[in-house]
C-alpha cells in the first residue's frame, strides 16, 4: 500500500518561516498578509584578484547569526596554488548585505603559513560563532600544489565577528583513527546546530601524498561535535571508507525533518562527478556507507552549497533544502536550485551566473532572502577571479511558482518499493530487499530477471484522482540492465531507462511522466528490457513518488554522451586535449585525417520514443576538417552529415558549442547512435553528441 512521503502534505496556506531556531521577521509576517513578495536579486563582489592585493581568493565560508549580521571568509592566497601562502579574511554586513565592512585579516601567512579550509558554525543559542580553519604543512622535497599534513584550530566570536579570541589546536582529535590520517581539512563552508543543540561539522582527511601512490592515501572524512556550546569539541564518526566505495570529500551538512543527518560530499576532482551521500541516525557519531547521488546530473568535482531553508525536525512548515553548485561539467554556470523531499529531488532550479562558477556555499536571513557566496569569472579552471555574493528571495528563485506567504501548492504521494518489493508479482528470477540508510525509506529492491521480458510488478494507490507527475527514484550500479516502465499497461513519456551507472553505484530521479490516474489501486510494471550499456542486467528500484503541482518540475529533456563517458567508444587512437576551447566536459579527443578506420561512436539510453534533435560539440579552429562526417543511425535509416569544424557553434551555458545537424526519429533504448570516422580532410574531433526531444504536442 502507499504510505505518505513525510508528516505533512504541502499544501497551500503553509507559511513558511525562519527555520528551528529563528523568529519570524516583520518581512515574513508582511508577505503573509499581503500574500506575494516582489522578485529580488543584488549582487556585490567581495573580493577581486584584478583589483585586490592578493593572487586569487579561493574557499568560502558563510555564515549568517541570530541577528542576521552575514560573515564571509575566503583563503587570500598570495599564489595561485593549494599550497602557496595563504591568509584567512574575513568581511562582515550589519545591513543584510546592503554594505559590507573592510576586509579583516583573521589568519596571516607572516611567514608563508598556509591557512585554509575556513568553516563556520553558529550556536543559535548563544549567538557566539565559531571559525574552524587548517594550518597546513609540506614535507621535505614536496614540490606540489598539495600540502602533506595539517592541524586543525579554531577561533569563535562574541561580537558578531567584530573580534576574535585565541586560536586553538585540536591537534590529536584524529588520531585513533587507522587510517594514518596525516592531512585534516575543515569543511569548507559551514557545519550546523542540531535541533538538539549539537554543533557538527565535517572534516576531510588523507594520508601524506609524498611518497604515497593516490590509492593508497585514503581519501575520507569524519565529523566533529560539540554538545556544550563550543567549550570542548569531540570527534565523531568516520563515513565508510573502502570496499570499492567512492572517496568522500569536501561535505555540507542537513538535519532532515525524521532528525537524520545527511551529508553531502564531493566524490572526486576533475571531470564530471554524481554527488555522494551518507546518513546519521545519532547526530553524525555513525554513518552509513556513502553512494552516489545522480539526481543534481552529473558536474565538475566542486565544493557547494547545502542548506536547511524551511521545516526540519518538529517544524509544521514545508521543507524546503537549497542546493548550489555549477551546473555544467566543468565549473560554470552557478546554480541554485529547491528540493521539497529533504533533498532527493531539487525542483526547481535557476542559473545565477552563466560565467564560470566555483566553490560556493549557502546560508538564509530571517526574512527568508537568500545569501549564496561563490567564486566566478576569470580564465582558470580551479581559481575564479572574483568573490560575489548574490541577494535574492525565493520568489526570484522559483520565478513565482512558490512563495513564503502561500507555499509551493504542492502535494506528494509515495510507495515504497523497497519493503514492499516482498509483496509485488515477480514474472521470473528474483528480488531481494537490501536494508540501506540512503534509500528513501530505509531500503532498496534489487531485482535479478532471469531472461529478457521478466518483469516484477507493484500495486499502489492513488488517493486523489486527476492528474500526477510519475517520479522514480531508481538504483544504478555497474551491473545495471536496461528496464522498460508502464503504468496500467499505458506507456509514461519516459519509459525506458538504462539503470548502468558512471562512476560509482547509487540512486538516481527520473520524472516518468504526466498521467491521469483515478483514485483507488493501480499497478507498475518494469520489465527486464536487456543488457544496459554496461553489459549488466540488474534492476534496482527505491521509490515511486506522485506528485500534483501547479507548475511543471525544472526537468531537461536533452540526453549528452560526451567522450570518456557512458555510451561513448572508440576505435583506433584519438589524442586527449584541451588545448582550444569551445568543447563541452573536461577534454576532447582528436584524430589526424585517415581512412575511416578510427571511429568514434555516441550511445545514448534515449527514454522514449520519439523526435530528438542531434546536435554535435566541437571544438573549432582552422587545422579541422571541413567535412567530418557523423553518421546518424536512427529509427527510419542512416544519414550522414558533413560538419565544417573549423566553424564555431553556438555557445552553451553549460558549456560546448553546438550544431545542429538534423532531427529524427529514434526508438526508446540503446538502438540509436551516433559515429565519427577519421575519414576528413582535416583534424577530427569527437567531443560530445546531445539528443534533445521534441516538446509533447
Amino acid at each position: 500500500m502507499s504510505t505518505p512521503i513525510s508528516r505533512r502534505m504541502f499544501t497551500l496556506g503553509l507559511a513558511a518561516g525562519a527555520g528551528a531556531l529563528a523568529l519570524p521577521s516583520h518581512a515574513q509576517a508582511h508577505a503573509r498578509t499581503t500574500g506575494r513578495a516582489e522578485l529580488f536579486f543584488a549582487e556585490t563582489t567581495l573580493w577581486d584578484s584584478a583589483v585586490d592585493p592578493l593572487a586569487s581568493y579561493h574557499v568560502h565560508a558563510l555564515a549568517v547569526l541570530p541577528d542576521d549580521t552575514i560573515l564571509a571568509c575566503t583563503e587570500g592566497r598570495h599564489e595561485v596554488c593549494d599550497a602557496g601562502p595563504h591568509d584567512l579574511l574575513v568581511r562582515r554586513s550589519t545591513d543584510r548585505g546592503e554594505t559590507w565592512s573592510p576586509t579583516q585579516t583573521v589568519a596571516q601567512a607572516v611567514n608563508g603559513e598556509i591557512w585554509a579550509n575556513p568553516t563556520f558554525v553558529v550556536d543559535h543559542v548563544t549567538g557566539e560563532v565559531f571559525l574552524f580553519h587548517n594550518l597546513c604543512e609540506q614535507l621535505p622535497g614536496n614540490t606540489s600544489c598539495s600540502a602533506d599534513s595539517s592541524t586543525v584550530y579554531v577561533i569563535s566570536s562574541t561580537d558578531g565577528g567584530a573580534t576574535w579570541g585565541e586560536r586553538r589546536s585540536l591537534a590529536g582529535i584524529f588520531d585513533h583513527f587507522p587510517y594514518n590520517w596525516a592531512m585534516h581539512g575543515p569543511g569548507p563552508g559551514h557545519g550546523i546546530q542540531l535541533r538538539s543543540g549539537r554543533l557538527l561539522l565535517t572534516v576531510g582527511h588523507r594520508t601524506v601524498i609524498t611518497g604515497v601512490p593516490a590509492v593508497e592515501r585514503n581519501y575520507g572524512a569524519s565529523t566533529v561535535y560539540s554538545d556544550d556550546h563550543g567549550r570542548t569539541w569531540l570527534s565523531g564518526g568516520e563515513i565508510p571508507l573502502g570496499g570499492g566505495l567512492p572517496a568522500v570529500g569536501e561535505a555540507r551538512l542537513v538535519e532532515r525533518a525524521d532528525g537524520t543527518v545527511v551529508v553531502n560530499s564531493r566524490p572526486g576532482s576533475g571531470n564530471d562527478w554524481p554527488r555522494d551521500t551518507a546518513v546519521s541516525a545519532d547526530g553524525g557519531l555513525t554513518w552509513s556507507k556513502p553512494r552516489m547521488d545522480f539526481s543534481p546530473g552529473l558536474f565538475n568535482g566542486v565544493d557547494t552549497g547545502l542548506i536547511r531553508y524551511t521545516g526540519g525536525p518538529h517544524s509544521s512548515e514545508v521543507d524546503r533544502v537549497l542546493f548550489s553548485w555549477p551546473d555544467a561539467p566543468m565549473r560554470w554556470n552557478m546554480t541554485v536550485a529547491v528540493s521539497y523531499d529533504e533533498g532527493h529531488t531539487f525542483r526547481y532550479r535557476r542559473s545565477i551566473s552563466p560565467i564560470r562558477g566555483y566553490y560556493s556555499d549557502l546560508a538564509r536571513l530571517s526574512d527568508g532572502t537568500i545569501v549564496l557566496l561563490y567564486g566566478c569569472d576569470g580564465d582558470l579552471d580551479g581559481s575564479p577571479r572574483r568573490v560575489a555574493v548574490a541577494r535574492f528571495n525565493l520568489e526570484w528563485l522559483t520565478q513565482g511558482r512558490d512563495s513564503l506567504a502561500t507555499g509551493p501548492a504542492l502535494t506528494e504521494h509515495t510507495h515504497d518499493l523497497g519493503r514492499h518489493a516482498k509483496h509485488a508479482t515477480v514474472s521470473g528470477g528474483t528480488v531481494t530487499v537490501v536494508e540501506e540508510a540512503t534509500a528513501r525509506d530505509g531500503a532498496r529492491a534489487a531485482f535479478a530477471p532471469g531472461a529478457t521480458g521478466d518483469f516484477i510488478e507493484y500495486t499502489f494507490v492513488v488517493p486523489w484522482g486527476g492528474w500526477h507527475e510519475l517520479w522514480l527514484r531508481s538504483y544504478r550500479s555497474a551491473d545495471g540492465g536496461l528496464v522498460t516502465v508502464t503504468v496500467d499497461g499505458r506507456t509514461p513519456r519516459n519509459s525506458t531507462l538504462d539503470l548502468t551507472a558512471f562512476r560509482g553505484d547509487g540512486y538516481d530521479v527520473v520524472l516518468l511522466g504526466k498521467m491521469a490516474l483515478r483514485p483507488g489501486r493501480h499497478t507498475i510494471r518494469f520489465r527486464s528490457a536487456g543488457a544496459g550499456r554496461g553489459g549488466g542486467r540488474a534492476i534496482g528500484l527505491d521509490q515511486l513518488s506522485l506528485v500534483r503541482a501547479p507548475h511543471p518540475a525544472d526537468v531537461r529533456e536533452e540526453v549528452t554522451v560526451d567522450n570518456g563517458g557512458l555510451g561513448f567508444q572508440v576505435t583506433g587512437t584519438w589524442p586527449s586535449s584541451r588545448g582550444i576551447r569551445g568543447y563541452y566536459g573536461f577534454n576532447y579527443l582528436t584524430h589526424a585525417k585517415g581512412d575511416g578506420t578510427s571511429v568514434a561512436r555516441w550511445r545514448p539510453a534515449l527514454p522514449g520514443e520519439d523526435r530528438y534533435e542531434v546536435l554535435v560539440s566541437y571544438s573549432a579552429d582552422p587545422n579541422r576538417a571541413t567535412n567530418a562526417t557523423y553518421v546518424v543511425h536512427h529509427a527510419d535509416g542512416v544519414t550522414p552529415v558533413a560538419v565544417n569544424q573549423r566553424e564555431r557553434g553556438m555557445p552553451d551555458a553549460r558549456t560546448g558549442e553546438w550544431v545542429s545537424i538534423g532531427t529524427y526519429r529514434f526508438r526508446p533504448g540503446l538502438d540509436g547512435y551516433v559515429e565519427l570516422s577519421d575519414a576528413a580532410d582535416g583534424v577530427v574531433i569527437a567531443d560530445a553528441v546531445r539528443f534533445r526531444r521534441e516538446p509533447p504536442r
